[in-house]
């Protein structure tokens, strides 16, 4: 059974002690590295914690103009502004909301560059290479649309732009790679960033892991920003929140198939997409026991599997289960397949007390649609 403060399951809860260990780490690099860290909303948008973020970023970056207008609304500080592909009838409103927007080509530059006169404007490069393994998230792909890639095409642009976006790092633990891949972008791109007045390196370094060499890493960034003039911006989105969220479930049924199974009342394409796309297991401590148990999702999907753990004992209707590091490009994909119960969003408190912020019901559910 849930205790008297939490909500029913299936809820996010998400430790602001564990949060506020990754903010003083993001600190710590600010500090020594004279980079300033803007909160990745397409990873995590829960404005329910920007009163403890904000504290130790400096704003939020965005890829929409909802992104834009929740980073002005409910974050505040700087508030960057970049889409793949801005519309007619979005760039005014992004404008309006944003102290800087970065155009993904020169196209869009040409064509919304007078809209933004106001604004400081930087334009996106794509260094054709990046960290990523996986073709789905791999910004330097082949025909990859995101980002500028010639150097010669992008030079007559600089009176129009002070800055550039780069990203290339996706769920970077190697500093060594980020070293490398940095020298690469400043031999490829050094004559455009000696005029560049500022260059956001994006997202994707997770410099908060435990093992990290952040000395190293802020040395390497201060280099960077000294040898070219340059203020340095970091989007960490999952670095700033991993290891402080879990999803919390509550097993409804077993079954032996031949491997013994468990469901629990939620779903991997409703609740953790990312598991499914990239046909990942879920994370679920402590992961030892002598009994293997599939945990199975509720939905109709064959496939809405978050794995198969090891537990100390069988487990039987009515257990709690809690699956690890369910923030990032979790709670901002979660959905209404099959009309699942959206998990309602919990906050422990520095002080230890659990406080529901959000609950969805079926009015929620209807107004989705139509």
């Amino acid at each position: 059974m849930s205790k008297p403060s939490e909500p029913r399951t299936p809820y996010y809860l998400i430790d602001k002690q564990k949060l506020l260990a990754n903010m003083r780490k993001i600190d710590r690099v600010r500090e020594q590295s004279g980079a300033k860290a803007l909160l990745a909303l397409k990873c995590f948008a829960t404005w329910s914690v920007f009163d403890l973020m904000r504290e130790h970023m400096d704003g939020t970056t965005s890829s929409s103009l909802n992104e834009v207008r929740l980073g002005r609304q409910r974050f505040g500080g700087e508030t960057h502004a970049y889409s793949v592909a801005w519309a007619d009838h979005e760039i005014d409103e992004a404008v309006s909301h944003a102290d800087k927007i970065i155009f993904n080509s020169i196209a869009q530059l040409e064509r919304f560059g007078g809209n933004a006169s106001g604004i400081v404007r930087g334009l996106r490069l794509n260094p054709g290479v990046s960290s990523s393994t996986f073709d789905l998230a791999d910004p330097a792909r082949p025909f990859s649309r995101l980002g500028e890639w010639d150097a010669a095409k992008v030079l007559p642009a600089m009176d129009r732009i002070s800055g550039f976006m780069i990203h290339n790092n996706c769920e970077n633990e190697d500093f060594g790679l980020f070293d490398s891949m940095l020298g690469q972008i400043e031999e490829r791109f050094g004559d455009l960033l000696k005029r560049a007045e500022w260059v956001s390196l994006g997202g994707g370094i997770h410099f908060t892991g435990a093992d990290y060499p952040v000395d190293d890493f802020c040395e390497r960034l201060k280099r960077f920003s000294q040898r070219f003039g340059v203020q340095v911006y970091l989007e960490p989105g999952e670095a700033s929140i991993t290891g402080t969220t879990t999803l919390e479930l509550t097993v409804l049924d077993t079954l032996f198939n031949g491997k013994h199974l468990a469901v629990v009342d939620s779903s991997i394409e409703a609740h953790m997409l990312d598991l499914l796309i990239y046909r990942e297991d879920a994370k679920i401590k402590p992961d030892t026991g002598d009994n293997e148990i599939m945990i199975c999702g509720k939905s109709c999907l064959a496939g809405d599997v978050f794995g198969t753990f090891r537990f100390p004992a069988p487990l039987k209707v009515g257990d709690r289960i809690s699956v690890q590091d369910a923030a990032g490009y979790t709670m901002v994909k979660k959905n209404w397949f099959n009309g699942v119960a959206m998990p309602a969003i919990a906050i422990r408190e520095l002080d230890g007390s659990i406080r529901t912020v959000r609950e969805f019901a079926y009015e929620d559910y209807e107004k989705s649609l139509s």
